[in-house]
């Protein structure tokens, strides 16, 4: 009898049936975060979501039970796909001020690129969380990031760049708060500001000040010469001032 298949790690591939398992209820959960994130959990139907899929309705039941546990089961999946793409990351603790950067600018570049987990989690907050408060994984996709946060602010704090009086779930939600913001009302924000705010140059001004208000938050009191200590003995990126913007472009030539 042939062996099951090994990974290079050793890890048992899946065989044909396994895999096709796999996939069909991968695409039922893609096609359903597409569907509730454009109609809301009352408004995205079954049978919206088996054709989107090229699947069939029994399908959605088999796999996840009903609509509402495959509604549960799209916000564990963006939650956890966003956890794994923090978990790449290349965070050092022993540059706190450069990673907790890189974690600022992540999460805001990610609400940017992700418009259907900013969408999803606007819908479950106006039905008052009654569907993540049934996930038995909902804590455990907010630890990893508290994690992360907590060791930062701990080597920052013993090297003397950080303060010790920071509260991590207060950086957390500060973080969080200015990067989903603008993405959950970027449409009624424009109008108001009368100008895009999502296009390039406006995201990158906004990622810019988040960056500045956070190490702002947590560094402590600036050098005599009034830029905050690095253990590098360096300017942070986020204390360089932005580049001049371009020469404006003449509409018409002038004469003399």
């Amino acid at each position: 009898m042939a062996r099951p298949a090994k990974t290079v790690d050793g890890q048992r591939k899946p065989g044909v049936r396994e895999q096709a398992v796999i996939t069909s209820r991968a695409n039922l959960l893609r096609a359903a975060t597409r569907v509730f994130a454009k109609h809301g959990f009352a408004g995205g139907r079954v049978g919206q979501i088996s054709k989107a899929a090229k699947s069939y309705d029994r399908m959605i039941y088999y796999y996840f039970g009903s609509k509402e546990g495959l509604y549960i089961a799209v916000i564990e999946d963006i939650y956890r796909r966003m956890n794994e793409a923090e978990e790449a990351l290349a965070l050092d603790e022993h540059r706190p001020v450069e990673s907790l950067e890189t974690v600022v600018r992540f999460v805001c570049g990610y609400y940017r690129k992700h418009p259907e987990f900013v969408t999803l989690l606007n819908n479950e907050n106006l039905l008052q969380g009654r569907h993540i408060a049934k996930m038995q994984s909902a804590r455990q996709y907010s630890s990893p990031a508290i994690s992360v946060l907590q060791l930062l602010l701990a080597a920052g704090s013993a090297q003397g760049v950080f303060r010790d009086d920071v509260a991590v779930h207060d950086v957390y939600m500060m973080i969080a708060a200015l990067g989903y913001f603008p993405q959950s009302n970027r449409f009624t924000l424009s109008e108001f500001l009368g100008q895009p705010i999502d296009d390039p140059a406006a995201s990158a001004r906004w990622e810019a000040f988040v960056v500045d208000a956070v190490l702002r938050t947590v560094m402590r009191e600036p050098a005599p010469n009034n830029e905050s200590p690095s253990p590098h003995g360096e300017t942070p990126s986020w204390q360089k001032p932005p580049p001049p913007p371009p020469p404006a472009k003449s509409s018409s030539a002038t004469s003399d």
